[in-house]
C-alpha cells in the first residue's frame, strides 16, 4: 500500500519560508503548508529539528531546504536568502515565526544584556526577515505572516514580560507600517496573535527570582481559557497561518488576528 500523499491545495506551486521552523507553531505551519502542496524553506538554529520536519514532510512530496540560522544575525540571514534565491529563485510566502520569551525580570533589575538579546531575536528577527524577503516577493506578490502575542496587545498583566511584551507591539507596529509600503507590490502583511499554546517556548524562558517581588497577584475565574479547557494547539495556530498564507484572504493585509480561545478578554 502506498503511504505517500500527492500535495494538491491552497498553496500548489508557492514557496514558503517559515522561521522558528524546527518546532512548536512553526513546526505545525510546516506541516500545514506541505500539505496543501507548498514546498518549503525552513530556518532555525537547531538544524536537527530542521531536519526531522523536512523528513516528516516527504510524505507530500514537496521540496523542502532547511538552513541553519540565527534570525538576529543580519549576516546569517542575508547567506540564508542568497541560498533561497539559488535554489529556487523567488519566494510567495514568508512566516516570521521565531521568537523567545526571553529573561523575566523586574524592569529595575534586568539585565540590558538580556533586554537586548529579546528585542534582537523577536522584533530585529522580524525586521530582518521581513527586509530581506521583500526582493524575492516584490516581483509577484505574496503573503507575509508574523507570529505576535496577546502580551503587548491586549493583555499586560504578565509581570516580568516588558521586554517581551513590547517586541510583540512593535511587531504589530512594523507590520501596519510595513502593509501599506509594500501593497503596491502586491504583498499583503498580517499578524497572529496567539494565547497560551502548547508549546516548548518555555525551554528558553529563565523567571528570576526578583520576580516575586513585583508580581501582582491576580486571580481569574476557574479555568483561563474560556473557549477550551486549556491552551490551544499548535495545529490551530496552523490553520489560521493557512488561510493567510494563502488566496483565500487574498483582500486582507494589515490585520492582527486574535487566536487564544478568548483568553485574552478574561486577562486584558
Amino acid at each position: 500500500m502506498n503511504t505517500h500523499q500527492t500535495a494538491t491545495g491552497r498553496l500548489q506551486g508557492k514557496i514558503a519560508l517559515i522561521t522558528g521552523a524546527g518546532s512548536g507553531i512553526g513546526k505545525a505551519a510546516a506541516l500545514k503548508f506541505a500539505s496543501e502542496g507548498a514546498d518549503l524553506v525552513l530556518l532555525d538554529v537547531k538544524e536537527e529539528a530542521m531536519e526531522e520536519v523536512c523528513r516528516k514532510v516527504q510524505q507530500y512530496k514537496v521540496d523542502c531546504l532547511s538552513i541553519e540560522t540565527d534570525v538576529s544575525s543580519e549576516i546569517q540571514l542575508a547567506s540564508a536568502y542568497r541560498q533561497i534565491r539559488d535554489h529556487y529563485g523567488r519566494l510567495d510566502i514568508v512566516y516570521a515565526n521565531a521568537g523567545i520569551n526571553g529573561v523575566l525580570a523586574p524592569i529595575e533589575l534586568m539585565d540590558f544584556d538580556d533586554w537586548n538579546t529579546t528585542l534582537q531575536v523577536n522584533l530585529s528577527g522580524t525586521f530582518l526577515t521581513v527586509k530581506h524577503a521583500v526582493p524575492l516577493l516584490k516581483d509577484k506578490g505574496g503573503s507575509i505572516l508574523i507570529t505576535s502575542s496577546i502580551n503587548g496587545n491586549r493583555v499586560f498583566s504578565n509581570i516580568g514580560f516588558s521586554a517581551y511584551s513590547s517586541t510583540k507591539a512593535g511587531q504589530v507596529a512594523f507590520a501596519k507600517m510595513a502593509a501599506l509600503e509594500l501593497a503596491q507590490y502586491h504583498i499583503r502583511v498580517n499578524v497572529i496573535c496567539p494565547g497560551a499554546i502548547d508549546t516548548n517556548i518555555g525551554e528558553n524562558t529563565e523567571r528570576t527570582p526578583e520576580l516575586d517581588s513585583v508580581t501582582i497577584p491576580v486571580e481569574y475565574p476557574e479555568g483561563s481559557q474560556p473557549l477550551e479547557d486549556g491552551p490551544g494547539s499548535a495545529s490551530q495556530v496552523a490553520k489560521l497561518a493557512l488561510f493567510l498564507a494563502s488566496e483565500d484572504s487574498s483582500h486582507i493585509s494589515g490585520t492582527t488576528v486574535y487566536i487564544d480561545g478568548a483568553e485574552s478578554l478574561l486577562r486584558g
